[in-house]
């Protein structure tokens, strides 16, 4: 491909699937990224969220790990906050070890969960607060310079697995630029300061050892098919699963009350949330992600594949691949 183009999986499990069903999908989808030649795979903490399988982040890229064999696996991201910064040392040296030169690991602030879920795990609500200190402490056991006395990560030290910083907002920009980190920012869901925060970003940034230039992932939505009609088709479904998901506050909604609560107001959110979205065939895609490149200053795309079922991601991931071949680097 003429620049690094990578995908964001959630394992999402559709209406009647299985939480199984779901992860062999995952599965498909990271098999049909290292034969399409995609740069990495990351997966998403989320908790609590009946339609999202990739709570157990770290298991989840261990099974995938087992069924691939050379594309980049990681964390899109795992959200500190929930953790202790040494387990996640112990969770992704023990990747690395398992997976060598292929484990990434992105971290996010949020909790990934709402107030009881964040409760439920066992965590301070003020822990967010502590993102930069727990992200320098992380860093130390992964490059065997711990922080805390007499305390390292086994396995997990000298690995110096990738950090990469997630984010929506300035805070990310300006914490990554400060500890001379790469920034992946979540323009799929979360589009509103992405010029701005890139800009901060590349503007203070401070060179460091593993990284001596600033590096940009920028989230964008994609669901590719082979006519625009498909594409449009899968999308109003696409847009009531996430309406029902975001908005339908656990009810079991039909699809009439789905679009009237889209047509009510959610509508507008949801496609305010989706702001950055490539729809259509693989020209209109290419097209799409072009110019979004641009928009972003973004060095690579992280693709989240947008369509309802396993069957369309994977066309998607296929179609995508394909047309991006042929824009020059």
């Amino acid at each position: 491909m003429g620049f690094p183009l990578s995908i964001l999986d959630l394992a999402p499990v559709g209406a009647g699937e299985s939480a199984t069903n779901a992860i062999a999908s995952s599965v498909a989808l990271a098999q049909a990224a290292e034969e399409h030649g995609y740069q990495r795979v990351w997966y998403a903490e989320h908790h609590n969220m009946h339609a999202i399988m990739s709570s157990a982040t770290s298991v989840l890229i261990a099974h995938i790990g087992a069924h691939t064999s050379r594309i980049r696996l990681g964390a899109g991201g795992i959200m500190l906050p929930n953790h202790s910064p040494l387990t996640i040392a112990e969770q992704f040296g023990t990747l690395a070890a398992m997976y060598p030169g292929r484990i990434d690991l992105g971290l996010g602030r949020a909790p990934g969960s709402d107030q009881n879920t964040m409760y439920a795990l066992r965590r301070d609500n003020r822990s967010a607060d502590a993102f930069p200190q727990d992200v320098q402490e992380l860093q130390g056991y992964l490059s065997g310079n711990t922080r805390v006395p007499g305390v390292n990560a086994y396995p997990g030290k000298d690995s110096n697995v990738p950090l990469y910083i997630l984010g929506s907002s300035l805070f990310g920009a300006q914490l990554a630029a400060a500890l001379g980190l790469p920034y992946a920012f979540a323009s799929h869901f979360a589009p509103q300061a992405l010029t701005q925060a890139v800009a901060v970003y590349r503007r203070e940034y401070r060179p460091s050892e593993e990284n001596p230039e600033p590096y940009v992932i920028a989230g964008v939505n994609v669901l590719a098919a082979d006519t625009a009609a498909d594409a449009a088709a899968q999308l109003e479904v696409t847009r009531r699963m996430r309406a029902r998901l975001l908005f339908g506050r656990g009810r079991n909604l039909t699809d009439a009350e789905t679009d009237a609560l889209i047509a009510s107001g959610a509508g507008q959110q949801l496609d305010g949330m989706m702001k950055y979205s490539a729809v259509g065939t693989p020209s209109d895609v290419r097209t799409f992600l072009e110019a979004f490149r641009k928009e972003a200053d973004a060095d690579e795309l992280i693709v989240a594949h947008q369509a309802p079922g396993t069957e369309g991601r994977l066309r998607s991931v296929a179609l995508t691949a394909e047309a991006m071949e042929q824009v020059p680097a």
